[in-house]
């Protein structure tokens, strides 16, 4: 049984039957016998399904973004942002997906030769709950108006959204089983990379999991995308704009209470202007109004699960034993809520889990620089590679910064994010493989030669 608990009172929204072990073979079998028919649809079709799609996220924008709030704890503003986000994320693939994938001709020694990109089955999705919509929709999108049929695990706190979204496939007039949710325990993932028709899988989550998931997927020879999380770099250098750099600084580390995979976690500041991107930073954060999410008035919410909370203070709690230094925050409101005070933290060094880990939760870290050689360093100094942030007036050695870096993206004077127009993902332990942009649709096609003479 799965249990959906609203962070802000910790009461229960509503209990999910999991899904018996024959069913789950049952719902796969309807997703691959869907597919030999959905990949036979012209793009116009898919196209005009997803323009539908897009269409009822707005109309229900409200309605889904209470939703989101009430089962995961983000403020309802996020949540409608995240709505809007995922009915533009449908507009731009029904425009340009026929586009992406269109016959790539090359001149060869044949008549005539060009590539293909054809669909190639089943998708499996291993989803998490900090965006329960976007992050579903994201990996969905390109990949069913490729031609696949799509699968779905989602978090099992947020097991209303996922029977929410694949109610809106249906109402959008998509055919049946071409989406499904599986409400399905973790142990019986491997069932379902195991099956002949899934034929590839998709994973947006922590570390352990994708490493899990990338060895089953490899055992049974399926390909896949991972997504595992970042520990962003957020550069600062001296001719900044610094008050610009700190409020978008901060509103990138404390959006969706912090629990954001691709955002500003170590904020890495040249020595001359250390002392003054602190102080503003703290009366930023001083300054958040923390309460209830579906208040118009609240600028940050719970955290959505106690366990992530916890985390944080250990995390905090072991770096301040080897000598950071808490400015602002550092632990929980009350013990019996799921609040956690936004959270500064400076004299961090590399050994301290605050430095090394990734932060999943409203703390910022701040670490001194000599200059950017110095800032770079840093930034590379971790395992994770997803995104990062460089902040200068001087654009040319920016981009010879954003060169050096080791991440999948590097915004400069803005903030990290993801973008339907973009690819995205990471390098290093932030896993592999892309999702949206051009990049992300090819993902889970066949891109088969065709060689004519």
């Amino acid at each position: 049984m799965f249990h959906s608990i609203n962070p802000y009172n910790q009461q229960i929204i509503a209990s999910y039957q999991e899904v018996r072990q024959e069913e789950l073979t049952l719902i796969v079998q309807k997703a691959s016998l869907s597919f030999h028919q959905w990949k036979l649809l012209n793009y116009k079709v898919r196209s005009t399904l997803f323009f539908k799609m897009a269409e009822l996220l707005r109309k229900n924008l409200d309605r889904y973004a209470i939703l989101i709030s009430s089962e995961m704890g983000k403020i309802i503003r996020e949540s409608r942002s995240e709505i809007e986000k995922c009915a533009w994320l449908c507009e731009y693939y029904a425009e340009n997906a026929e586009q992406f994938l269109e016959k790539e001709y090359i001149n060869t020694d044949a008549v005539n030769s060009y590539i293909r990109f054809d669909p190639m089955g089943v998708v499996y999705a291993i989803m998490p709950w900090n965006f329960p919509f976007w992050q579903v929709l994201r990996a969905a999108v390109p990949t069913m108006m490729a031609g696949n049929t799509m699968v779905l695990k989602h978090a099992p706190n947020v097991m209303g959204c996922a029977l929410t979204i694949e109610k809106l496939f249906l109402d959008a007039g998509f055919p049946e089983n071409v989406f499904r949710n599986l409400a399905i325990p973790i142990e019986l993932s491997e069932q379902v990379i195991a099956h002949p028709a899934i034929c590839g899988v998709t994973l947006t989550g922590s570390l352990r999991a994708g490493s899990i998931v990338a060895s089953q997927a490899g055992k049974y020879l399926k390909k896949c995308v991972l997504e595992l999380g970042g520990s962003d770099p957020y550069i600062v250098l001296n001719d900044a704009d610094i008050n610009q750099a700190c409020k978008t600084g901060v509103s990138s580390r404390m959006l969706n209470s912090g629990q954001v995979c691709i955002s500003a976690k170590r904020f890495i500041v040249e020595a001359n202007i250390y002392d003054r991107f602190v102080g503003e930073q703290k009366v930023l954060l001083q300054n958040l109004r923390l309460g209830n999410p579906l208040s118009e008035e609240t600028e940050m919410g719970p955290m959505a699960r106690e366990d992530l909370l916890i985390n944080i203070e250990r995390q905090i709690k072991e770096s301040v034993a080897m000598g950071a230094k808490v400015i602002i925050g550092g632990q929980r409101l009350k013990n019996d809520t799921w609040f956690f005070e936004p959270t500064l933290i400076t004299n961090v060094t590399k050994e301290m889990p605050v430095y090394h880990e990734e932060t999943f939760g409203p703390v910022s870290v701040i670490i001194k620089a000599r200059d950017s050689e110095d800032a770079i360093k840093i930034a590379n100094d971790t395992a994770m590679g997803l995104g990062a942030s460089i902040w200068t007036q001087n654009l040319a050695l920016a981009e010879k910064m954003a060169a050096q870096i080791e991440a999948g993206a590097v915004f400069i004077n803005g903030m990290t994010k993801s973008d339907p127009r973009l690819p995205f993902g990471g390098t290093k332990q932030s896993g592999f493989g892309r999702e949206l942009g051009s990049y992300g649709i090819k993902e889970f096609v066949n891109i088969k030669t065709v060689w004519v003479k």
